[in-house]
């Protein structure tokens, strides 16, 4: 059975006034400022909702793996996740199955150092996609959205 949002603290909170793309985001202790750019009408005063969704997809693939290296006792050193958003036409998409309109592409480069083999850096890029929040990125989602 799904969980229910009312059924413990909310994981996070966003607040913003209406005269602005400003928000004030509180994730437990921590509290961080979300914005556009100036040059989308926002104040830039922190990053964008999609930058925020980039760096979620980064932290989550660097700690992934890491963790598997860890695990395997492997000789990762440190891991470079650098991401990029954009919308491009599905008909330029040849794996895509939408063929028709706009998709969204999140373009992913992994940068691993330490002394691996060819084979444990192939295995560490097949562990990238395995990160939760990739699957949950490229699975169904539901967003139950109601008044309070």
């Amino acid at each position: 059975m799904a969980a229910n949002i009312s059924n413990g603290p909310p994981r996070v909170i966003v607040r913003g006034g209406a005269t602005g793309f400003a928000q004030e985001i509180e994730i437990g202790a921590h509290r961080l400022t979300g914005d556009e750019p100036v040059a989308f009408g926002g104040t830039g005063t922190g990053p964008s909702p999609y930058d925020f969704l980039l760096a979620a997809l980064g932290t989550c693939t660097s700690m992934t793996i890491s963790f598997y290296a860890r695990r395997k006792a492997w000789p990762l050193e440190n891991v470079t996740v650098s991401l990029h958003h954009s919308k491009i036409h599905a008909a330029d998409c040849a794996d895509c199955e939408t063929k028709v309109g706009r998709i969204d592409r999140i373009e992913r480069e992994i940068q691993l150092t330490g002394a691996l083999t060819n084979e444990q850096r192939g295995k560490l890029m097949e562990i990238a996609d395995r990160c939760p929040v990739h699957q949950t990125l490229t699975s169904e989602i539901s967003i139950r959205t109601r008044a309070v």
